[in-house]
C-alpha cells in the first residue's frame, strides 16, 4: 500500500521583474524554517514579469497555511503591489465539478483517473444538458443533475437558456469548487458566467487551437487536408476558444483518414490533453498573465 503524500504548502506568485526576488523568497522562507521540496522560475523579458511557483513541507513550519498566508502577503506586497500570489494547503482537498453534454469519453476518462485515485480531486456532481450519461455517473458514486436546455429554434429559446444556465449556476456554486470542468459541454457559457468562472472553468476544444475554432473543428480540419490534429485544454473567457491556453498535444493524420477517423482518433487525445490540464490546474502549476500561461510542469 503506497505512503499518503506528505502535506504541503504550495505558494504561487507573479509580479514585475526585478533582482533579488529568489533571493528574497527563499530568504523567507528560510527564516521561518521552511523546507523547500520544488521550486520553479520563470523571467519573462516580453513582459517584464517574474513568475514562481514554491512548494514547502508544511510539517518544516511551526504555523498553519493560514498564517503563512499573512506573512508572505508583506513579502509579496514588497515585490509590487500589483503581484498575483496565493498560497495552497495540499491537506485541504480540490473539488471539482464537470459539465456534459452526450459525449462520453472525456467524462469516462476523469471518472476512471478519479476513482483510482489519480487526480488529486474530489468530484462533487457531474451536471448534463441530457440525461443519457447518468447511470455511467452514479455507478461512480457521483451525484448527476441533469439541466434541461432547449433546442435550437424554439421560439423562446432565449428565456428558456437563460433559466437553464440559472439552474446550472446554482447547482455548479453551492459546491464551490476549485474547477468547473467542460468535459465536452457543448453549451457556449454567457459572459457574465465567464468571469464569474475565471480561471475556474476549463474547456477541452478539440483542435489545436488557434486553429479550427467553434463546432465541428475535426470536419473542419478533414475539408482543408491537414496532416496533424489535436486538442487544447483552455481557460473559458468570454471569448470563443480564446481563453489562456494550459495544454495541447497533436496526432498525425493523412490522406486515408476519413471525418470520423479523425473524430476517433482525436478523442485519444482529447482525454489525455484535459486530464493533465486539470491536474497542473488542481495542483497550482498554472499561473495565468494575460491571455497567456506560465505551466510548472
Amino acid at each position: 500500500m503506497d505512503a499518503a503524500p506528505e502535506r504541503q504548502y504550495v505558494i504561487t506568485l507573479a509580479c514585475p521583474d526585478t533582482t533579488g526576488i529568489v533571493a528574497r523568497i527563499s530568504g523567507f522562507l528560510a527564516e521561518a524554517g521552511g523546507w523547500i521540496v520544488e521550486a520553479g522560475y520563470h523571467s519573462d523579458p516580453a513582459t517584464g514579469w517574474f513568475f514562481t511557483r514554491q512548494v514547502v513541507r508544511a510539517d518544516s513550519l511551526s504555523f498553519d497555511a493560514t498564517e503563512l498566508r499573512q506573512r508572505f502577503a508583506e513579502v509579496a506586497a514588497e515585490l509590487g503591489g500589483n503581484a498575483d500570489w496565493r498560497v495552497t494547503d495540499t491537506g485541504e482537498p480540490k473539488r471539482a465539478v464537470v459539465l456534459v453534454s452526450k459525449e462520453s469519453h472525456c467524462l469516462h476518462d476523469l471518472l476512471g483517473r478519479v476513482t483510482a485515485g489519480e487526480l488529486p480531486v474530489e468530484l462533487d456532481a457531474v451536471i448534463g444538458n441530457h440525461d443519457s450519461l447518468g447511470d455511467i455517473v452514479r455507478a461512480h458514486d457521483v451525484p448527476f443533475h441533469h439541466v434541461d436546455f432547449p433546442l435550437p429554434g424554439n421560439g423562446s429559446r432565449a428565456a428558456a437558456k437563460a433559466k437553464a444556465f440559472a439552474e446550472l449556476t446554482d447547482l455548479v456554486e453551492k459546491h464551490s469548487p476549485d474547477a468547473i470542468v467542460l468535459a465536452r459541454f457543448m453549451q457556449i457559457l454567457p459572459p457574465q458566467l465567464c468571469e464569474r468562472w475565471a480561471r475556474r472553468a476549463i474547456n477541452i476544444h478539440h483542435s489545436f487551437l488557434p486553429s479550427f475554432v467553434g463546432a465541428r473543428p475535426y470536419h473542419q480540419a478533414y475539408a482543408r487536408g491537414v496532416k496533424l490534429i489535436g486538442a487544447t485544454c483552455h481557460y473559458v473567457t468570454p471569448d470563443l476558444d480564446a481563453g489562456p491556453i494550459i495544454e495541447q498535444d497533436v496526432i498525425r493524420v493523412d490522406h486515408g483518414d476519413t471525418a470520423a477517423d479523425m473524430v476517433r482518433r482525436g478523442r485519444d487525445i482529447e482525454r489525455l490533453v484535459l486530464s493533465r490540464g486539470l491536474r497542473w490546474h488542481l495542483e497550482d502549476r498554472v499561473l495565468v498573465h494575460g491571455n497567456k500561461t506560465v505551466v510548472f510542469r
